[in-house]
């Protein structure tokens, strides 16, 4: 249970991906395809061929460079390290016969899923005007934290789908109401289609954009205070001077694919993604 400042952030830590304590999962595990953000094709399964015996990427550093964008902006909000230390109590995928190896591939997908909730009610819970579902909250928390708790056997059968069905249905009143201040000026953008919008300075204050297609959108200026971002794409969106103060459900890997500058304001929750540094 979240109880004051200290726990929020604790747990919020514990919802970042730690490569010190996983095993290259998403180096391995996840597929993709030659793209703009991935300079080759690699199935599901197999390891990426940058990554080395110590479960480390070899061009780490170098990963826009060299055509991997897409490493740069994901995060297993801390599936990776549970997986890896906790559900698979430490042992790694190249040790064991290889149905151990396709366990653990198939489990880690799942446990990311759980974990991206798990963020979305840790923040939940921090919101005041969400104070009456507070109990609600807590329960479908520890919920899913008992869910991303299960022996790998438990977690390969869980119907994560209709899990995610039912938070979200609490998720969508905690946005309600957490909106409910700017209601009237709030639009409502949930899903659109907004591909290379010009949304320069545009006021977004308490609208909700979850689900919404914002890839190369010019949101420079623009004012999203209060808004809700869950699942919006911002892959290339350009937050340059933009206001996200108090805007909600806003992930890290989110931010990670925009373009944004020193005079973009965000969140608490969030940080500064390095590579912005040099777009400024």
């Amino acid at each position: 249970m979240l109880n004051g400042m200290g726990d929020q952030q604790a747990a919020r830590a514990e919802l970042r991906g730690d490569c010190e304590r996983c095993f290259g999962l998403c180096c391995v595990a996840l597929p993709f395809a030659a793209s703009a953000d991935f300079a080759v094709t690699k199935d599901a399964g197999t390891p990426c061929r940058n990554l080395g015996d110590d479960h480390r990427c070899g061009i780490h550093a170098r990963l826009r460079q060299k055509g991997f964008s897409g490493c740069t902006v994901y995060d297993c909000f801390g599936a990776g390290q549970r997986v890896s230390q906790v559900t698979f109590e430490g042992r790694g995928w190249r040790t064991g016969p290889p149905e151990h190896a396709r366990r653990m591939f198939d489990v880690f997908p799942v446990v990311r899923q759980l974990h991206e909730l798990l963020w979305y009610l840790t923040e939940a819970l921090t919101l005041p005007a969400a104070r009456s579902l507070r109990a609600d909250l807590r329960t479908a928390l520890e919920r899913t934290e008992q869910l991303a708790g299960g022996t790998p056997g438990e977690l390969a059968a869980l119907d994560v789908g209709a899990h995610r069905a039912e938070v979200n249905v609490l998720l969508l009143k905690t946005s309600e109401l957490a909106r409910a201040g700017t209601r009237g000026r709030g639009k409502n953008r949930r899903g659109a289609d907004l591909v290379g919008a010009r949304l320069k300075g545009a006021d977004l204050r308490g609208a909700t954009l979850r689900g919404a297609c914002l890839i190369a959108a010019d949101l420079t200026g623009a004012d999203l205070r209060g808004a809700d971002l869950i699942g919006a794409d911002l892959r290339d969106a350009d937050l340059t001077d933009a206001d996200l103060t108090g805007a909600f459900f806003l992930t890290q890997p989110q931010l990670n694919a925009a373009r944004g500058g020193a005079g973009t304001r965000l969140p608490e929750s969030v940080t500064r993604p390095g590579h912005w540094t040099a777009q400024v």
